[in-house]
């Protein structure tokens, strides 16, 4: 009897496994992270997440190795920046609406970023999904579904930092990963900390606090971008984006597993648009315009 060895179909599989891993772990860690609201507010949360998350990443990949030209220093800061009002922005949508909605809204970003230069006719009938979806979340309808419109507006502004944060993203694409991404996490560190330290004050250094800012910081943002880059040097990128594409819906799982967020069926709906926006706009674009196909561990 002739035995198949199972080893090469799991050594494929691996990749696949981390990138869903990678996706479930920051859906998890965000989640967790709402329960530091009551004690420090979205603004301490966000400069707990990323203020630890780049302790860890300095420590990780020491970044003064490397060389930073004035060119690329300046281009840093830019990409921390909007890293920074992304993260900022994104926990702010989370204090009046669920977490599932808040990154489907977020989504619109990059997809815009994607269709920006929409030709093909197809192209159009993504747009139309995209544009449905969002239709059915926007404060636009009265009644139990309706979404604060201010956590509508955070999370859409979220998606627009987004967006910028791929653009400055691939101009620093040349430097090394580890450099770029602990020095745009300082940086965005350093965006965030005076929101932060304005609205929780002292209590930001609470050893409860930041014994569950640190657990926050490793599970949604250090675990997820470490899997997130092992799939990506694996999995093509068209592939990956569009595997990516389900974040919205695993995010609105774990809202509902974890946080008890009930969703309508109109919102699930929602969401299903989108995620069919995000996978066609990606299998229609040329494959060097795949934007979507970016770990998206900041948010």
């Amino acid at each position: 009897m002739i035995r198949l060895s199972s080893r090469p179909s799991l050594a494929a599989a691996l990749p696949y496994l981390a990138l869903l891993g990678g996706m479930v772990s920051l859906a998890v860690g965000t989640s967790f992270a709402k329960s530091l609201f009551p004690v420090v507010g979205a603004e301490g949360t966000s400069a707990l997440r990323v203020g630890l998350s780049a302790l860890v990443l300095v420590a990780i990949w020491r970044p003064w190795r490397f060389a930073l030209g004035r060119a690329d220093a300046k281009g840093v800061l830019l990409y921390g920046l909007v890293l920074g009002l992304m993260n900022l922005c994104f926990y702010m949508s989370l204090r009046t609406i669920p977490l599932g909605l808040a990154i489907a809204i977020e989504f619109a970003g990059p997809l815009t970023l994607a269709l920006i230069h929409a030709r093909k006719p197809i192209h159009f009938v993504w747009i139309a999904c995209a544009v449905a979806g969002l239709g059915l979340l926007l404060p636009i309808r009265g009644g139990l579904e309706a979404l604060d419109p201010v956590g509508v507006a955070f999370a859409a502004a979220a998606g627009l930092f987004w967006a910028l944060y791929i653009v400055f993203g691939k101009r620093l694409s040349h430097m090394h990963a580890g450099q770029s991404v602990a020095l745009g996490m300082s940086t965005a560190a350093v965006v965030i900390l005076p929101f932060g330290v304005a609205s929780a004050g002292v209590a930001l250094l609470a050893p409860s606090v930041l014994l569950i800012g640190l657990g926050v910081a490793l599970v949604s943002s250090a675990l997820p971008y470490s899997l997130e880059m092992i799939a990506l040097r694996h999995i093509p990128k068209r592939t990956f984006g569009v595997l990516l594409s389900g974040e919205p819906a695993i995010g609105a799982v774990a809202g509902l597993v974890l946080l008890h967020e009930q969703l309508s069926g109109l919102q699930w709906l929602a969401i299903g648009f989108i995620v069919v926006a995000s996978v066609g706009a990606i299998l229609t674009t040329g494959t060097r315009d795949v934007t979507l196909a970016e770990p998206v561990v900041p948010a």
